[in-house]
């Protein structure tokens, strides 16, 4: 079996940079680089804006367009991570991925987070994102993450316990991955190496 870094494709739905989201798609991406070998492609819809919204069919999009919506497809492991607007993700985060091919995703494992400003709107993970993605017959992972905009300062994590939800959410995480790409697994950093 030939070991090489797990392909890992981050997309945030944030209209804003920097934004919440950045952060929290940040830190995740930093705790599954803490314990497997990633490759990892920042998808940002600031930068798709302006050419996605004018995007009405796959065989008309910008190039640079269409280099997003090939990582997305190509990903080992998706991370989505998209704040909460009007109590679900913008229409242009789901006109993303109205452009993705619809059988390109089947069996890729996806890690769900949000951020909103209160509580009141984590459900966004199970009401909106996960039946997206249950759409396109992707493995949506056991846990998913939600922060909110106490948790954050300078658009970073700053909440402890957000952290160790983070932590807690990669670490189910790992199992269903490493099932699902078998190469991946000595990768993972041995007890010796963690002690050093």
């Amino acid at each position: 079996m030939t070991l090489r870094p797990l392909k890992v494709v981050a997309v945030c739905g944030s209209l804003q940079s920097p934004s919440k989201s950045l952060g929290l798609l940040d830190a995740i991406v930093d705790e599954l680089g803490a314990r497997l070998e990633i490759e990892t492609t920042v998808i940002s819809l600031t930068d798709l804006a302006p050419t996605l919204a004018g995007s009405f069919s796959r065989n008309v999009v910008d190039p640079r367009l269409e280099e997003a919506l090939q990582e997305i497809e190509s990903a080992e492991l998706l991370v989505v991570v998209s704040p909460v607007y009007r109590a679900a993700f913008s229409g242009l985060f789901k006109h993303l991925f109205d452009l993705v091919n619809q059988r390109a995703l089947e069996g890729t494992p996806v890690l769900l987070a949000a951020t909103g400003g209160s509580e009141r709107h984590s459900l966004i993970l199970e009401h909106h994102l996960r039946p997206l993605f249950s759409f396109f017959q992707a493995v949506t992972l056991p846990l998913g993450v939600y922060g909110v905009e106490s948790e954050f300062e300078n658009y970073r994590v700053a909440s402890p316990t957000l952290q160790e939800r983070v932590e807690r959410t990669v670490e189910r995480a790992i199992p269903l991955i490493l099932h699902l790409h078998p190469e991946a697994s000595k990768a993972l950093p041995t007890a010796a190496a963690q002690q050093g």
